[in-house]
This record gives structure tokens, C-alpha cells and sequence, in this order.
């Protein structure tokens, strides 16, 4: 997976821990297994990032139903959630073999080469080139929407291997990073067989609009936390996956809608009724919901908004309305114990803090909507 500011790779078994025991709750701490007709019960991960959590899921068995707005969110829901290993994992490791094997002429670099090795310094010019030949030959190849997202995540996480960066996009380090002089190759994704409860599926929506058409048993949500723009973090991944070719402003070489795509979420005045409204549209039988002490929202008010959510259709059966909530202590991502810089590289803020701490929230409603085979 790629580094990613706000990773649940360490919370994963608590959030895995909340949908099981999201689901026992609700068939009243039964420990039988729960089935569909078609299969196991189906996960709804409404802001999947990178699919860390997706991909757990789909581990686990569950059928796991993705969505993010941005591009490169969904190309690695595609991988990672809707793609199956018995589909793609053939073809992409003969491609993995061939692009890694193409003789890349010094000196012929296209786009990423001259925006993010020339104009700024995210990689090196020589795997600058390496991405831009690899990249155009994915374009080339006119694969179907599956394989082209596992090949597309394949590049991807190669460029992170070599970048240099702290992890985030919205800067680059002052020299390049050691790993930028190794030579860019790619992998072949850990693309799991298709689960148990059946194929599962990327979408591209805007979170209220997707919560308002798709329904599961469990939904998760890990909404954004603060300020902080995803796509700006990431812009580089979003054009590699669009290959759009945009236009960029300023010393971060940023795409240009990073301007007009503003997240809601990322409005102080603006999140709390953004998200009430989203957990108001969810169809599940059962909320677990990832949250930050350094977010726009409250513990407090997560879960005033949770009670609400359960409390609405609440008619019978065990936990109706009950939140719980697990704390968990986390080390904060790199760039807060580097400090705040300028664009010189000049130190010119303090550290405040190095430790956080993530809740996550579970809520059940009533009992009967869960379909027991």
C-alpha cells in the first residue's frame, strides 16, 4: 500500500474487531454465521482512501462495496476490492514482467518527468522516465477497467517506493530521499481471491450521494478528519491514474482543480452537518465509524450523531441506539515531529505534539434487517 497521512493499517484489528462485533450484537451475541442468499454479509466502505480497510474486510469474507470521490481512491478500490486474484492475477503478472523489462531511452520523459522531476523534485529524472514509458504503455494496452486498475496500482505503488517525500504530496524533501536512487519496479498487488460473500465493488461518488443509493449490512466510514485535502496531498497519484496531463501551480507543482474540488469535509464550519447528513442517508443494519481527537467533530457529537442515526428506525431487538466507543493511542505522521517549514526548508514552527488519539465508534440498529440464511 502507499504511505498515506491518516492510514489505518495499525487500527485495522480494532475496526475488524467493531463490525464482528456489530454483526453478533445484532443477532443478539449468536456467534452462527450470517448469509445472504447470495453469499456473506456485504460492507460498505464509503471513504475508502487507499482500501487498507477494504482490503481486510474482503479477508475477512465479507462482501465489500467501496466508494471514494477521488480517482486514484477508486483505482485502488478496483484492485484491491472489486478486482479478483482468479481474473486479473494471470495477465497482470505477464505485464508486470514486460514493463519492467522495457528499455527506457535517457533523456525520453514525458509529463511526469517534467512536472515532478524537472519543475519540482518528487523522483528522479531517470525514474521520472521509467513512469511516464510505463504509464503510457498501460494507456496503450486498452485493458479492461480490472486489470488496468491492478496495473495502474502496480505503477503507483512502485512510484512510492521511490519518492521522496515524508508521505505527503503537498511537499518534497529538500534533497532527494535514498530510496529515490533506486530503480522503479513494479510488483504485482495483493490481490486476494474473490471473498466469500461474493465480487465486490468500486464506486466514484461523492459520499452523500453514495450513501444515499447503496445499502449493506455494516457500513464503515472514515471520513476526513480536518483541514487537510486528500486530493491535495495526493494530487500526483490522482493525475498518474487520470493521465490528463493537467496544469499545475506552485512549488508543489499541484494539479489545478485541487482550487475548485474542495471537500466539504474539509471545512471547519462545514463538517459536522456534512457528515450528520451522510450517517442520516446510510442504509446498514450497523455503523462502526473511524474517528481522530484532532477532527471536527466532537467525540462527543460523533456520538450524539450516532444515537441519532440507530435511534431513528429503532423497533425492537438487542443494542438499538448504544454507541461504543474504543480509544486507541497513535503516533502522529512524520511531518508533525519534522515541524512546520518554509518553502526554503527553514524550521519556522514547533512541534505541539507526537502522539494522538483514534476512536472508533459502533452502533447497531434493531435486529430483524439482518437476512440469517
Amino acid at each position: 500500500m502507499i504511505k498515506y497521512l491518516g492510514s489505518k493499517r495499525l487500527l485495522i484489528p480494532t475496526i475488524l474487531e467493531g463490525v464482528r462485533g456489530a454483526v453478533l450484537e445484532s443477532r443478539g451475541g449468536r456467534a452462527h454465521a450470517l448469509r445472504r442468499a447470495g453469499g456473506g454479509l456485504t460492507v460498505l466502505d464509503l471513504f475508502s482512501g487507499t482500501s487498507r480497510v477494504g482490503h481486510a474486510l474482503k479477508r475477512e469474507g465479507y462482501r465489500v462495496v467501496s466508494n471514494d470521490h477521488n480517482a486514484y481512491a477508486h483505482t485502488l478500490a478496483t484492485c484491491y476490492v472489486q478486482s479478483d486474484a482468479q481474473d486479473v492475477l494471470d495477465d497482470a503478472r505477464l505485464l508486470v514482467r514486460e514493463f519492467n523489462a522495457m528499455e527506457v531511452p535517457v533523456g525520453g520523459g514525458g509529463y511526469i518527468t517534467e512536472t515532478f522531476c524537472e519543475r519540482s523534485r518528487y523522483f528522479s529524472p531517470r525514474n521520472g522516465e521509467r513512469i511516464d514509458a510505463i504509464r503510457e504503455a498501460i494507456a496503450r494496452k486498452g485493458l479492461e477497467p480490472d486489470l488496468e486498475a491492478v496495473m495502474l496500482v502496480s505503477l503507483m505503488e512502485a512510484a512510492d517506493r521511490v519518492d521522496s517525500t515524508t508521505g505527503v504530496q503537498m511537499a518534497y524533501l529538500k534533497r532527494y530521499a535514498a530510496r529515490a536512487a533506486n530503480r522503479l519496479e513494479l510488483r504485482l498487488p495483493d490481490v486476494l481471491p474473490r471473498a466469500v460473500g461474493g465480487k465486490g465493488e468500486a464506486h466514484k461518488m461523492e459520499a452523500l450521494d453514495a450513501a444515499r443509493v447503496l445499502s449493506a449490512d455494516v457500513a464503515y466510514l472514515d471520513p476526513p478528519y480536518n483541514q487537510h485535502s486528500y486530493l491535495g496531498n495526493y494530487h500526483v497519484w490522482e493525475s498518474l491514474v487520470v493521465w490528463d496531463k493537467p496544469e499545475v501551480y506552485g512549488v508543489a507543482c499541484k494539479r489545478a482543480d485541487c482550487v475548485s474540488r474542495r471537500s466539504v469535509f474539509n471545512s471547519k464550519p462545514r463538517a459536522a452537518a456534512a457528515l450528520r447528513e451522510v450517517i442520516r442517508a446510510i442504509d446498514a443494519r450497523a455503523l462502526v465509524v473511524s474517528f481522530s481527537d484532532e477532527g471536527f467533530v466532537s467525540r462527543e457529537e460523533m456520538e450524539g450523531m450516532l444515537r441519532e442515526w440507530a435511534g431513528t428506525r429503532v423497533s425492537r431487538g438487542v443494542g438499538g441506539g448504544v454507541v461504543r466507543t474504543v480509544a486507541v493511542p497513535s503516533k502522529r505522521y512524520v511531518g508533525a515531529k519534522i515541524g512546520i517549514h518554509n518553502h526554503r526548508g527553514e524550521r519556522v514552527g514547533k512541534v505541539s505534539h507526537v502522539t494522538n488519539t483514534e476512536f472508533v465508534f459502533t452502533c447497531v440498529r434493531e435486529a430483524s434487517r439482518l437476512c440469517v440464511a
